[in-house]
Parts: C-alpha cells; structure tokens; sequence
C-alpha cells in the first residue's frame, strides 16, 4: 500500500479536525460522540499499522515504506521505518486505544481533551517516522503543545507551574538541536536524515575558547543534541521536571508521558548520536555511562522516601531510564538490544503503573500513600494487577521488565563492570520501593472507614489492562519476538559505528562485540 506511513500518521489528526470542526454542543450526547469518535480513530491507526508491521522485512536493514516528496522552501517530506524504529511506531497505535479507554470518565471540556490526544498522537508517530532534519524537528517539538495543555487545563491543583516547568525544559533543550541542525546542513548540504548518516562529520581535536574538544566538531554537535535528547528522556541530573509533570498530570496524560513520549529520548540518541556523530559518542561514552549509574541509585533511594504513588513512579521511570542510556553507549549488540527492549517494556509496564493509581485515585481523589491500606479486602482484581505490575517493575524473570534490564547489564559489563556493577544495585533498590508501595496501599487489615465502600476495577478498566498483561507476559516469555525484529538493524548500526572510530580504538571496540 503507497503513503501507509502517511495514512498511519495523520488518521489521528484527520480525526481531531472532524471533531474540532463539525461536532457541536458539549451536552452529555456530544461527550460521547467525541470519545467514540477518538477511540475508532485511534484503533484504526493501530490496525493499519499492523500492515506496516506484516508487511515489514527484518533482514533488510535500510529504510522501509519510504515516502519522499518535494516540501515547502526546498526541503524533503521524507518517511520511512527501519527495524529501530517501527516498533516505536506501533508501541504508540498501540496504547493510544487504551489511554482513550482511560479518559472515558473525563466531564471537562471532553472534545478538546480528545483532540489534545489525537493531535499528540500525530506527532508522536512523526517523530518516529520522519527522515528529514526538519520534518523531524517540527514533529519533535510541536509534540509540546497538546501535552502542555493537557497537563495545564486537566492535571492537578500546580498543573501551571507543571506545564510551564515541562515545557520551559524540553523547549529549552531542543534550540541547542535546532542549532546543530542548521550546522549539519550547512556541513552535508542536505536535510535528508539517511545521508546525513552516512556523512563523516570533521572529528579531528579542535579548540574551542582555549579548551580542547576531542571529537572535534562531532562533539560540538553530539552535546547539542544531547541537551535535547537527554532533558526528555530525562536523565539525571535534567530530571526535575518529569516528577512535577507525572503528578499534575491527568491519569491518561501520565501514561502518554511516561509510556511513549520519554522514549523519544532514546530513540533520538540510536537515530542521531550514535550513527552521525560516533567518535564523539565514543568519547564521551563514560560520561553517559557514570551519569545513568547515577541516576539508577539516586533516583531509586530518592523513590524510596515518596509519600505520593505517581511520584514515586515517575522516579522510577528516570532509574529505568538509565538503563537505557547504558546499552545504548555500550555500542554492543546485548547493550542496543536491551535499551530498545527496555523502551518498549517500559511502555507496557509504566503505563500500566499510572493507571493503577488513576483507578484508585478515581474513587478516592487523592494519591497519598498513606491514605490506601488492605485494598486487597475489596478489590482483589486490582490487588492482582497491581501485583503483577509491580513484579515487572521489579524484573521478575517471565515479565519483559527482566529480558530489558538483563540485556543492558550484559552489554554494559563487556565495557566496563564498574559501571555494570552499580547498576546492579538498582535492581534491588527497586525491588524495595516497588514492593513498599505495594505493601503499604494493598496489603494489610482495611482499617481506615473511607475505603470500606470502595469498589473493584469495572469490565472497562480490567479490559484496559488484559492486552497491558498479555503483551508484558509475551514479551518476558518470548523476547525473540523483538530482537529477532530489530537484530540486523541494530547489527548494522553497530558495524559502522565501529568502522567509524579511529583504527586502534575501533579493533578494541570491535573485540569486545
């Protein structure tokens, strides 16, 4: 089928302007209108997405589905899908049902809330589908918009301050990229992503102000998008405003956050800073590498001590994060691999944690740990979601929360095992604030009056998580499903990443893969 990426893409978009154009009244009739109308918009693009994943050829390691058209001012509108990058696709149509599913009980101002979704959904699938520096850019950074609004107008009682914190953040991060940008056309003389990767930026040691820059001009351009990729994954110390965010966010905006939009992070360090700029990458592997150990042990003491739930997994999604940062700079295969797993994991399994608090919080409008206790009395359903969720966050082997962070262990031990050695730690560090948040909320004697009346999770919110648990489980107990996807692409980029570095360090690297 011609044009499937464009069709996957704007199907969202296509849908928020019917409803901002031709639904009328905001009456209990158009409510409903406005969420069946995103709910079918948004499984449509995920069943057309599945054709991209059927009709996707893993062994081929190019760029697949490619759609190049002349644009406005002489730029390209180029898409296409490499084994990196499709399942990021379909991560995306696939949770965007599920979290529209989430927003059914939404009173305020329902239309608007439903094109914030579909429009961020637009977005989300152009960023990772774009291969054109500024079709990529303006996907990147228009992605802003909705989720600004959706956390300023639906979060919580500091949802201002949130959103202007997030937003401020990520904008901020992003002018360096725009800047680099700019210098990787006028150094290639093109926009066109695939040829830029193929293009050898000037990595000779240059001086800068009186200061040595080892990498030259490929770590001038490496730490540009770094300040972007690295405040919206986020790693430490960029992390501040993702806590702020998640708990001023609505439910269903959280797990947009967390389950899809951090990831872009990741997903810009595999599309740009390993490929165009690799000896810099090189280079300043340790920095990466000491800043993701930081952040597993930092951000999971700091867990630790939360007296709000969606707090307390937003810090975990930062420590989770770092693992990622590290096998993508391991630069070896279980490394690569395993950060990409991670990503889609960690997409299941957070976005499942946020909802989790989102049903409880439905019932009892507050997130404070203390306020829940033997919730196990009356909603055992929920207990045994919650349960399995959490196990997965801990990395119980047989959920995909253990194939990612094995995977990204096992790369970043054959580069350097200090490093691999404190990440470590991070692993039982999660099993502690993971099990004491569950031990505190389900567990125990129900004792307090103001949850006796509470109720179980309703077919709607059990039918939210059965494909949350089915992909988890499938996943952790058939990885194969996913490296066997991304292997050849994650190969490829390897292969000439190495071949990229300077002769000695690169037959070190090479060794060690």
């Amino acid at each position: 089928m011609e044009n499937l990426l464009s069709i996957v893409t704007f199907i969202p978009l296509l849908a928020a302007a019917i409803l901002a154009f031709f639904l009328r009244g905001d009456d209990a009739a158009a409510q409903r209108n406005a969420k069946w109308l995103a709910l079918i918009a948004s499984s449509v693009t995920f069943i057309v997405s599945l054709f991209i994943l059927s009709g996707f050829d893993a062994a081929d390691t190019g760029f697949q589905f490619v759609e190049e058209r002349e644009w406005i001012l002489g730029f390209t509108y180029k898409m296409g899908v490499d084994g990196i990058s499709v399942l990021f696709v379909m991560l995306t149509t696939f949770l965007m049902p599920l979290v529209i599913l989430a927003c059914w009980d939404v009173t305020d101002r329902v239309k608007d809330y439903m094109i914030a979704f579909l429009v961020l959904e637009t977005l989300m699938i152009g960023v990772f589908v774009a291969l054109d520096l500024v079709l990529f850019y303006l996907f990147f950074e228009a992605g802003l918009i909705p989720m600004f609004l959706i956390i300023g107008i639906w979060g919580g009682q500091n949802r201002i301050y949130a959103a202007f914190k997030f937003f401020l953040y990520t904008f901020i991060g992003s002018v360096l990229m725009l800047v680099a940008m700019i210098a990787m056309y006028t150094y290639g003389g093109t926009t066109d992503i695939p040829s830029l990767m193929a293009h050898s930026f000037d990595s000779e040691t240059i001086s800068v102000l009186g200061i040595t820059v080892p990498g030259g001009v490929q770590t001038l351009l490496w730490f540009a998008f770094f300040s972007s990729f690295a405040v919206k994954m986020p790693m430490w110390p960029f992390h501040t405003w993702l806590p702020d965010a998640h708990v001023q966010a609505p439910t269903a905006g959280s797990v947009v956050l967390a389950a899809i939009l951090l990831k872009m992070g990741g997903y810009g360090f595999l599309r740009f800073s390993l490929p165009m700029f690799p000896v810099a990458s090189d280079v300043l592997a340790p920095l990466i590498f000491w800043m993701s150990a930081i952040a597993i042990v930092y951000t999971s003491l700091v867990a630790l001590v939360q007296e709000d739930m969606k707090k307390l997994i937003a810090y975990s999604s930062v420590a989770h994060m770092g693992y990622v940062t590290m096998g993508i700079f391991a630069a070896n295969q279980q490394g690569i691999d395993g950060a990409i797993f991670q990503m889609l994991s960690h997409g299941f399994i957070s976005g499942a944690l946020f909802l989790c608090v989102g049903v409880i919080y439905d019932r009892m409008h507050t997130r404070d740990i203390d306020a829940y206790g033997g919730l196990v009395n009356r909603m055992p359903a929920y207990a045994l979601i919650f349960m399995f969720f959490t196990m997965a966050n801990v990395g119980l082997p047989g959920t995909s929360g253990f194939v990612g962070e094995f995977l990204t262990l096992m790369g970043i031990f054959q580069v350097n095992t200090w490093v691999a050695l404190v990440a470590t730690s991070g692993v039982i560090l999660s099993a502690g604030y993971a099990l004491w948040l569950y031990r505190r909320v389900v567990m125990g004697d129900l004792i307090k009056e103001s949850l006796r009346s509470i109720t179980d999770m309703t077919k709607r919110e059990r039918a939210i998580f059965a494909p949350l648990v089915f992909m988890t489980l499938l996943l952790g107990v058939y990885p194969a499903l996913v490296t066997d996807l991304i292997g050849p692409s994650v190969e490829a980029l390897i292969t000439e990443y190495h071949a990229a570095l300077p002769a000695t360090d690169g037959a070190v690297q090479v060794a060690q893969h």
